[in-house]
């Protein structure tokens, strides 16, 4: 990938120097690259023109919908499924905690009025629908939790069975534009302020149910973020939305503990097994 990133740049930037190139990490479905510690360039492991293309319009858009930073892009080669952009002030929320987290629910509250509250058939243009059945999540994560149940500490083994015997929530009432994948990893911090500086990774962006972009942040700050966050969210939220995000965020646990220990990085196993407690909590 490092050969095929220089001779992207000198394509798509004729006349930029390349000073050094890092990995900055990778998904299920994207490797990340840092070039000259100013430049991010993404690339998809498997090439999809269409996916691509569909991206680029889609940041367009959220740059002018969102009330924090979004990534701006630099340039797109569809045919290698690669987009680079200016990288974003900020470190990911998951390397570099931050002292006072629930300092971040008000900008995570107004970032999910935002999105939450654009036009999903507008929407319906650059992101797809998701409409992934809750009870084939849950069958998922029974899957799953077969192949890590030795990894979870004993005493807490009765609160994910117990969650894996429960019935799914009802389905969502409406369906919303959301980020769709909004855990730590994709949150950009200043960790000395304790202050939001951008959100980035919009591959999974889709017309959805909005407890989606709840749930991940309920997993990965808390409980007690979560509710401050919905003091600042604008729009309807009642138990059945609280029971989805809830519901998402147990088996969103589940499935980074099962990716973290096979093929994916360790921490997202960690940081699975760090939050374990309070996302299956009986009191959620």
């Amino acid at each position: 990938m490092i050969s095929d990133i220089r001779a992207l740049l000198a394509r798509h930037l004729p006349g930029y120097e390349v000073r050094s190139i890092a990995e900055s990490g990778q998904g299920l479905d994207n490797e990340v690259y840092e070039v000259n510690e100013e430049l991010i360039v993404r690339g998809r492991k498997v090439a999809d023109a269409t996916l691509t293309r569909r991206e680029v319009d889609l940041l367009a858009v959220v740059r002018d919908l969102a009330p924090v930073a979004v990534p701006e892009v630099v340039f797109a080669d569809y045919g290698e499924g690669v987009i680079a952009y200016r990288k974003l002030a900020g470190r990911p929320l998951n390397q570099s905690p931050v002292r006072e987290p629930e300092r971040l629910a008000e900008p995570l509250g107004r970032l999910l009025s935002a999105l939450h509250g654009a036009q999903p058939g507008e929407m319906r243009g650059f992101a797809p629908l998701d409409l992934y059945p809750a009870p084939t999540l849950l069958e998922d994560a029974e899957l799953d939790y077969r192949d890590i149940e030795r990894h979870v500490p004993s005493e807490l083994r009765p609160l994910v069975e117990a969650f894996l015997r429960d019935s799914p929530p009802d389905e969502p009432r409406s369906l919303r534009f959301c980020h769709n994948d909004l855990g730590a990893e994709h949150l950009l911090v200043d960790p000395s302020a304790s202050a939001l500086t951008g959100v980035i990774d919009w591959t999974d962006a889709a017309v959805t149910d909005p407890a989606h972009d709840f749930a991940l942040i309920y997993r990965d700050l808390g409980p007690e973020v979560f509710e401050r966050v919905l003091v600042h969210y604008d729009r309807d939220f009642d138990d059945g939305d609280r029971s989805r995000v809830l519901f998402y965020a147990r088996c969103a646990l589940i499935e980074d503990l099962a990716y973290g220990l096979s093929t994916g990085p360790l921490h997202y196993a960690e940081a699975a097994l760090a939050h374990l407690e309070w996302t299956f909590s009986p009191d959620g």
